[in-house]
């Protein structure tokens, strides 16, 4: 199966992903390499626990980034 995955960075440095399709999937790591492993992992786990039922399969289409003037 294939997922869309999404992938922040805190303020500490540490990426944070989370899998749209499968709510409360999250996890973080202080790379990417090991970020992908964990969120491989996390998946699996998810859809033990949980089986093969996923939310609406979502089509992830880009990231737009917006910027508004604050007062």
């Amino acid at each position: 199966m294939k997922f869309s995955v999404l992938v922040e960075r805190d303020e500490d440095g540490y990426y944070i992903a989370s899998v749209p399709e499968l709510p409360g999937c999250h996890t973080q790591a202080k790379t990417l390499d090991e970020l992908t492993n964990r969120v491989k992992e996390a998946i699996e786990l998810y859809l033990e626990a949980e089986g093969a039922k996923t939310e609406e399969k979502i089509e992830l289409i880009g990231v737009q980034f917006i910027e508004v003037p604050t007062k």
